[in-house]
């Protein structure tokens, strides 16, 4: 494969969250290829993207092998300052000093208005956030993250009205390989009670709320218990419900993840060594 096909592949993978995988292709590549800047970027970003101080490390290494070769490479020395600004640096003060002289080099070599450039102040102005600014960023993502489920549940109660699903268009198409994985999950004569749910998602929740709140005050009234928790037993099958859908989001990211890697590893050339 080419330098501009395994970096390709990095890419798709590194999009789809499947840092492992794109690890594994940058070290394909510099196995095959021979120390590459671009290669060597990937693999520091995939090790960084997993926010542990063992792949920091191992990020570290990755762009400083870089940069032995390509000092003046700006991919390598922008993710680095990223790496670097992310640092703690009480535990790795080493790593926090190295700020200066990368924004430095950077600055020199960056053009105001390039590419480079406009990451550069990015990477600043996180590194310059507040506390509250974390809060909002934080709560974002995790709107987002709701949205992202609740559309993920309404297309799965589109496809179980229609009778079922129909096999995903592309098997990269990561939301129809959702729907897809959900109906499986779903299926068979004991997911009947959560397709249900899941059809009818919001009137569930409701219905269970009240016989919660039924049964709760029932059981206490009765006298059997002072103080009932009984109700929300109700839930249950609606938490379960929740899981099968969080599980077929996972399977359906993993099921992409491999259909990418198989798209690269077919692709023309794949399994040709580059002239030279």
């Amino acid at each position: 494969m080419t330098r501009d096909a395994y970096a390709d592949r990095c890419e798709d993978l590194f999009a789809l969250g499947g840092f492992t995988e794109a690890r594994k292709a940058a070290e394909a590549g510099l196995a095959e290829l021979g120390p590459d800047p671009v290669l060597y970027r990937w693999l520091g970003l995939a090790h960084a993207a997993e926010d542990d101080d063992d792949h920091d490390a191992d990020a570290e290494a990755a762009y400083e092998a870089g940069l032995a070769q390509w000092p003046d490479d700006l991919g390598l020395l922008v993710s680095y300052l990223e790496l670097c600004l992310r640092a703690d640096s009480w535990s790795y003060p080493g790593r926090s000093a190295r700020v200066g002289r990368l924004k430095e080099r950077i600055a020199a070599l960056a053009p105001a208005g390039s590419p480079e450039a406009a990451r550069v102040d990015a990477v600043l102005g996180w590194a310059g956030r507040g506390y509250w600014q974390d809060v909002r960023e934080r709560a974002a993502a995790a709107t987002a993250d709701r949205a992202a489920s609740t559309s993920h549940s309404d297309d799965v109660a589109e496809a179980l009205a229609r009778g079922g699903g129909r096999a995903p268009a592309h098997p990269e198409d990561l939301r129809a390989v959702e729907v897809a994985a959900a109906l499986e999950l779903l299926d068979g004569p004991g997911g009947a009670l959560l397709r249900l749910v899941v059809r009818h998602r919001a009137a569930a929740y409701a219905i269970a709320l009240v016989l919660a709140v039924a049964t709760n005050y029932a059981l206490v009234l009765s006298g059997t218990v002072s103080h009932s928790v009984w109700g929300w037993i109700w839930f249950a099958p609606l938490l379960l419900a929740e899981s099968r859908l969080g599980q077929a989001r996972r399977l359906a990211r993993e099921r992409v993840i491999a259909a990418t890697e198989a798209r690269h590893a077919g692709a023309p050339g794949a399994d040709q060594a580059p002239a030279g």
